[in-house]
């Protein structure tokens, strides 16, 4: 064998729930949890997933201009968020609608930027989760930046669990090739900040899969930055919850940053307007069907936790209630001002941008009517 000759065996998932619905154990990552939660759980994906396909619909209709959907993300999602603490930070990309779910942003809020009405929609200090990040893995250097402000406020391994903050930055496949992403890994380990970079492995780049992009699984990179990574069933709420709690509690004790791959995959487009059937085959699309998140859990709950009917169908009611007030939401919300495009980009507005505004003003005041009589 030569040394270009070794290739490293496949690691095994994280998984504590099986794809038949199955509970299994595993000894680095116990999770205490009890039905009820489990059922809590199953509630967050599925009303996840009616508010996403609602939005895809919506985008069909004219009503949004683009959707980023999470269809097949959504265990991935919702365990990552559901480990958060009040406290700690999220930074997402354009595509953690579950996470957004679990920090109770409302689903409205997220179709202003994709409806054009809005450069987010909602405050990311009330619910501690920041904007969404159109530009590919520049969130991860906000998560670093965000995570030496906490170290430095002197929120990192005090002991006590209401204050003691961690940082989760989220980003895709393709971005972990960004060297933004790349730059991020070197300053938490520098720092040994209180980051944990969470990876949705869907497979795809748009249209390059993710063996194009590296020679070994994703996770393994953290160890050449000098800080621990995982790889956890991304399809398994109850895995992603457990690593993701885990690797947080470590961050907020001041143990340094961990690097999660969540290995999932994106059921749907990359975003509306891209077309999957010109670059994957649907044998592949089957094979993860048969993975889904959801029924998943619920097959578990009806098997071995003997949840009757009547849970299940008061949780499609109330799905099938959250796209009708979305349906009506998203088609009331305004348009901006056309100046409002200049307010907010600086604390203060500067002479430059103050005179851009003056011109554009004067540019729309021309469209006015002429007064009757008045020649062109």
């Amino acid at each position: 064998m030569t040394l270009h000759g070794h290739v490293p065996p496949e690691p095994d998932l994280v998984q504590l729930l099986t794809p038949e619905g199955v509970r299994v154990e595993h000894p680095d990552f116990p999770l205490d949890i009890t039905e009820d939660e489990i059922g809590a759980l199953y509630r967050d994906l599925v009303l996840v997933r009616r508010f996403d396909s609602e939005a895809t619909a919506l985008q069909r209709q004219g009503e949004l201009g683009l959707w980023a959907s999470c269809l097949g993300q959504e265990a991935a999602q919702v365990g990552a968020g559901r480990a958060l603490r009040t406290q700690d930070m999220a930074f997402p990309t354009y595509r953690e609608h579950g996470v957004a779910w679990c920090r109770d942003v409302d689903p409205v809020t997220l179709l202003g930027m994709f409806r054009g009405v809005s450069l987010g929609g909602w405050n990311p200090n009330e619910n501690n989760f920041n904007l969404y990040t159109i530009v590919l893995g520049a969130q991860a250097l906000h998560a670093v930046g965000y995570a030496m402000g906490v170290t430095r406020d002197g929120a990192v391994g005090t002991g006590e669990p209401a204050r003691d903050t961690a940082v989760l930055a989220f980003f895709g496949d393709g971005a972990s090739s960004q060297g933004d992403v790349n730059e991020a890994f070197i300053w938490a380990a520098a720092g040994n900040l209180p980051v944990v970079f969470y990876c949705q492995n869907n497979q795809w780049a748009i249209s390059e899969p993710v063996e194009r992009q590296s020679r070994i699984p994703l996770f393994q990179r953290a160890a050449g930055f000098g800080f621990p990574g995982v790889r956890v069933d991304g399809n398994d709420v109850l895995a992603c919850l457990a690593v993701s709690r885990m690797a947080l509690n470590e961050a907020r004790s001041g143990q340094g940053p961990t690097l999660i791959e969540a290995y999932t995959y994106r059921m749907g487009a990359h975003t509306t307007s891209d077309d999957p059937t010109r670059y994957r085959l649907s044998e592949e699309l089957e094979t993860w069907k048969h993975r889904d998140p959801i029924e998943r859990v619920r097959a578990y709950l009806v098997r071995e936790a003997g949840v009757g009917s009547g849970f299940f169908d008061g949780i499609e009611a109330e799905a099938e209630a959250l796209a009708v007030r979305i349906r009506a939401a998203c088609r009331e919300l305004a348009d901006p001002a056309p100046l409002d495009i200049f307010d907010n980009v600086y604390v203060d507005m500067t002479d430059e941008l103050a005179a851009q505004k003056a011109d554009f003003a004067e540019y729309l005041e021309s469209f006015e009517a002429p007064a009757q009589g008045a020649t062109r």
